[in-house]
């Protein structure tokens, strides 16, 4: 089966024409490099300069497709130069086929050629001069070395300095890309974090609305609808503001709002779902706390007593903190079971939020039925120190 070459590319093509056509002119005008009565000249006459000089221009369309079989003729084609009266041009493009294997060929080969043409050089050098023993057989080494090992050594540095360059893109491109993905990341982290903080803040005053609109309108009794639109506006009036503090939030860019949620306030929003018709037991002294777990603690609780409003039976409702062996557990208890009232369809959305809420700092979270409650429960890893 043949073994079909690459096709050259369109510089190499020019560089074998080049160095043909200035070989035929260096032979038509007779300048040889070599006298035909030097010992080493076999073919002292002007055509056998041609076999030599087309070989090598020949070898010259293969320096990229395949410089280490243009190397191998191109060397043969030389040695067979030094036998003629010789040509300038042959031995110039030669140079460019141990260059461009150097440059072009596999790794293995450019490491070895500059070694192997190195010896050579030296080689050139200390035996002629030994065997000799007349000053001028330096210049059998020199001109190796010139010739041979002059071009490797200058294809080496250049294919090290292409690979460092390619080395270095590579490695900006994937600081680009891990740079982008960081960026990514810090945007959905950030997105994950505003819809928290925008379910939990307004979640509850909505879902308050939701039920004692119902109940205004199901119940036709004037105490009753008056009570139920006193909470609404308040549910409304307090929603209001944390949709404007949200909106100073995205605004302004803070990391967080001016006046964050704290466990002092756990009495407050107890209060509010009492209000809003939930019987709720606080029980609340876990002490200080560090910001994060007091947020997270709170905005548990919160979504806790929204889902009780939302989906609870009658019954008691218990809140319970408590903070021992390094951690904070909250458990919140609410009765579970068929509901015979106006019910607010839930997405999940507030399950998530807490689960993503104890996961970020480290702790676990459960919520489930549990006999006839429906229990939550959040284990908030404490540091221990300053809480700030």
């Amino acid at each position: 089966m043949a073994v079909r070459l690459p096709r050259p590319a369109r510089f190499d093509v020019a560089v074998a024409v080049a160095g043909l056509l200035g070989g035929l002119l260096l032979w038509g005008i007779g300048l040889g490099v070599r006298p035909a009565t030097e010992a080493f000249v076999l073919w002292p006459g002007r055509w056998p300069i041609l076999v030599p000089l087309a070989v090598t221009a020949g070898c010259e369309l293969l320096r990229r497709a395949a410089p280490r079989t243009g190397l191998l003729l191109g060397t043969a084609a030389v040695v067979l130069d030094t036998l003629t009266r010789g040509n300038l041009a042959t031995v110039l493009m030669f140079t460019d086929l141990m260059y461009a294997a150097v440059l072009y060929g596999p790794p293995a080969s450019a490491r070895r050629i500059p070694w192997i043409t190195g010896l050579l050089t030296v080689a050139g050098t200390v035996v002629p001069l030994v065997v000799l023993r007349v000053p001028e057989a330096v210049l059998i080494g020199v001109a190796t070395g010139l010739v041979a090992f002059t071009p490797a050594a200058t294809g080496w540095i250049v294919r090290n300095h292409r690979e460092a360059a390619e080395a270095a893109r590579l490695r900006a491109e994937q600081t680009a890309l891990l740079a982008e993905m960081d960026r990514s990341q810090a945007v959905t982290a950030e997105r994950a974090r505003m819809a928290r903080e925008l379910h939990d803040m307004v979640a509850n005053h909505l879902s308050a609305i939701a039920i004692h609109s119902t109940a205004a309108l199901s119940i036709d009794e004037p105490d009753t609808s008056r009570e139920a639109l006193t909470v609404i506006r308040e549910n409304s009036v307090e929603g209001l503001a944390e949709m404007r503090r949200l909106i100073g939030i995205l605004r302004d860019g803070d990391d967080e709002p001016a006046a964050v949620p704290t466990l002092d306030g756990l009495g407050a929003l107890v209060d509010g779902a009492r209000t809003g018709g939930l019987d709720v037991t606080l029980d609340a002294a876990p002490g200080r706390v560090p910001a994060p777990v007091e947020l997270a603690a709170y905005r548990i609780v919160q979504e806790s007593l929204t889902n009780a409003l939302k989906h609870g039976c009658p019954g008691r409702v218990s809140v319970a903190l408590v903070r021992r062996d390094g951690v904070l557990e909250v458990r919140v208890t609410s009765p579970y079971g068929r509901r015979d009232g106006p019910r607010v369809p839930g997405s999940g959305a507030g399950l998530v939020g807490m689960r993503e809420r104890a996961a970020l700092l480290g702790g676990a979270f459960d919520a489930g039925p549990d006999g006839a409650s429906w229990t939550v429960r959040a284990t908030l890893p404490v540091t221990e120190g300053d809480p700030a």
